[in-house]
């Protein structure tokens, strides 16, 4: 059994929380740890409520690496969940360096003065996490990670060769809000404001952003349009997945979203650039925004509807042309009543546990730096219809959506 600390209570870190409580024959110690103490009490109280067990709190600042330190220097857990912010993943894995913990998040870096998404600085760590006999798992949410291991299930147990694949994630819910976000608002609307990007033929294609978009049928929600973002997982999967010709990530979004999003844009209220307010008072409107928008974590009481994300593989299957749809759909009163949240963070905070557990089993095991395809997918598939993100796979017309 382990002892465990979870950086971040927000809306993901609820869910990590809650679902790490559920395990208690592998996670026997939790320590929930966030810069703001009072939303760690209300998770560890709800926890306490809903499971019987009782988990430890603690206050650090994540951007600080010696008071990280000093933490798990006194907890002295065995990993680091890690889902706070982006911008801290690269001082919770110099904290987990000094202590000797192994480390996972479930997104990448991004530096807080530039919108720019890439695994490099994240990389740049593996020879010392080797040198160290730890082990750093990246991206182990939904997308990233049950996406890159749907597609190593379909590299390793469904495909003979894999041309194209896809990435479709829908979020059919409504939260009643006329504008909001499923997840912290500055790290939203960075995301889907920048330039488009996908892999084509060995090299990486730049469109303007949200100006590629098309229908799908997604199981479970039904037709939606969808528009082509760029997604960091896209850059580990070029790497891990033999003879690929195509990649592709695309979201979806309503009409009333957007129509909100451009009208802040024309305003500029999504820049990340710093504005003068006067008497030493400087702000960048989009941090602004974040503190006006709906919290995330307050959206799930009252969130109707489902997601359906899944990965869109093409290839040959004995030999003819195949085409299979590998998706989960999660219901979001569903996950309300089980741990309080919507199925955005639990989409994002089950498959946290699981590769924590992954790991700590040592199912998945290695010092170093890695990616969820770069492991055996059948145990954490097998664990995500176990701890409530069941999967299926749908077969579909080869060249049906190109």
């Amino acid at each position: 059994m382990a002892n465990v600390v979870i950086i971040g209570a927000g809306g993901v870190g609820n869910v990590v929380a809650h679902k790490c409580a559920q395990v208690p024959e592998v996670f026997e110690n939790i320590t929930l740890a966030s810069r703001t103490i009072g939303k760690c009490e209300r998770i560890r109280d709800a926890v306490k409520e809903r499971t019987g067990r009782t988990i430890d709190i603690a206050e650090v600042d994540a951007d600080d690496v010696a008071a990280t330190t000093a933490l798990l220097e006194r907890v002295r857990p065995d990993l680091v969940i890690n889902v706070a912010l982006p911008y801290q993943d690269l001082t919770i894995m110099d904290a987990c360096l000094n202590a000797g913990v192994h480390y996972l998040d479930t997104a990448n870096y991004e530096p807080r003065d530039e919108a720019k998404f890439e695994y490099k600085w994240q990389w740049a760590y593996r020879e010392r996490f080797e040198q160290a006999g730890l082990m750093a798992l990246l991206g182990s949410g939904f997308d990233p990670g049950v996406t890159n291991v749907f597609c190593a299930y379909a590299r390793d147990h469904l495909f003979e060769t894999i041309d194209t694949i896809d990435i479709l994630d829908c979020n059919g819910g409504d939260h009643g809000k006329p504008f909001a976000t499923n997840f912290n608002p500055e790290i939203n609307i960075r995301e889907i404001t920048q330039p488009g990007r996908y892999w084509e033929n060995g090299q990486w294609i730049e469109i303007a952003p949200m100006s590629v978009s098309r229908e799908f049928d997604f199981p479970g929600v039904g037709e939606r349009k969808a528009y082509v973002l760029y997604h960091e997982e896209l850059e580990s999967l070029v790497l891990h997945i033999p003879g690929l010709k195509r990649i592709r990530f695309w979201m979806t979004f309503g009409e009333q979203y957007l129509t909100h999003l451009n009208v802040l844009q024309n305003v500029g209220m999504t820049s990340i650039e710093p504005i003068d307010l006067g008497n030493g008072v400087s702000i960048a409107p989009i941090e602004f925004l974040k503190k006006v928008l709906p919290d995330p974590g307050s959206l799930a009481e009252g969130y109707t509807g489902k997601t359906s994300i899944g990965c869109l593989v093409q290839g040959t299957i004995d030999g003819q042309p195949a085409a299979r749809f590998i998706y989960n759909v999660c219901d979001h009163e569903a996950c309300y009543r089980e741990v309080g949240s919507q199925a955005v963070s639990y989409t994002t905070g089950v498959p946290a546990m699981i590769g924590a557990k992954m790991m700590l089993e040592q199912k998945w095991f290695q010092p170093g730096v890695w990616h969820m395809e770069q492991f055996d997918a059948l145990p954490f598939l097998d664990d995500l219809n176990r701890y409530g993100l069941p999967w299926q796979v749908m077969e579909l017309e080869p060249g049906s959506f190109e």
